[in-house]
């Protein structure tokens, strides 16, 4: 087989499923070592295609630059509109910046009947109450949770008590009147949930936990439904929280 055509079917390989997919699966599919999945994947990158990950945990395509842009169905367009402006209100300064050159690149993009559109969308958010901004850089959270790597902080409970913190960052949460970050707490050895506004002295240390946070987050949100569930049954006023009621994470408990 040639190595054009290897690098053609390695790029198929990788659009099926949404990955990780390990060199050892990938050159056994196309029948070379992961040696030389790993060789292609880095010439891959040098043509412009964005693939996610390294030896040893698995690779993802994130960006196919042999495909053309998406479009949208004007339905399609109008919930990126009213997503993107809910964003600009709600987020931190750096995502609220993002949503706003988020939506002038789609509108360059877009056919003239469509940027006209979203230009004049008929759908829009406004928010009476916006959320208690972060003490904190959200911006270094987020990245900080993207590379795996734990956070160190110090935190004000509901109750004023100050604790410092070592924490494995999971998901940011946007809630109504505040930002939480859903995290496995080193120091209670279970998962938390930190307002962002009552931290200080924020750090990222060099400790990863690569490549675990998917699966810590999806342990994290089952243990909290069912920690949820739990009060629900037990709670007096039963009518508010019924058995078969969807869970959810409740802003109201925080760390």
């Amino acid at each position: 087989m040639s190595r054009t055509l290897r690098l053609f079917q390695l790029m198929q390989a990788l659009r099926l499923g949404p990955g990780p997919h390990t060199a050892a699966r990938l050159g056994e599919e196309l029948g070379v070592s992961p040696r030389s999945i790993h060789r292609d994947i880095a010439t891959l990158r040098e043509m412009g295609a964005v693939i996610d990950g390294e030896a040893g945990y698995g690779f993802t395509l994130i960006e196919d630059n042999a495909l053309p842009p998406m479009g949208f169905r004007d339905t399609e367009l109008e919930a990126l509109v009213l997503g993107l402006r809910e964003v600009e209100q709600i987020g931190d300064p750096e995502l609220a910046t993002a949503a706003s050159e988020a939506l002038r690149k789609l509108q360059s993009r877009l056919p003239q009947r469509q940027a006209h559109r979203l230009r004049h969308a008929v759908l829009a958010p406004y928010r009476f109450a916006r959320p208690i901004p972060p003490a904190i850089s959200a911006q270094a959270l987020r990245q900080a949770a993207w590379d795996e790597v734990e956070v160190r902080f110090g935190y004000t409970d509901g109750k004023g008590s100050v604790t410092e913190r070592q924490v494995k960052p999971l998901s940011v949460v946007y809630f109504d009147r505040s930002t939480v970050l859903i995290a496995w707490c080193c120091l209670r050895e279970a998962v938390r949930v930190f307002r962002l506004d009552r931290m200080r002295d924020f750090q990222v240390t060099a400790q990863s936990f690569r490549p675990h946070r998917v699966t810590m987050l999806r342990e994290a949100l089952d243990h909290l439904r069912e920690e949820r569930q739990a009060e629900a049954r037990t709670d007096s006023d039963c009518a508010l929280y019924p058995k078969d009621a969807p869970a959810r994470l409740d802003p109201g408990r925080k760390e």
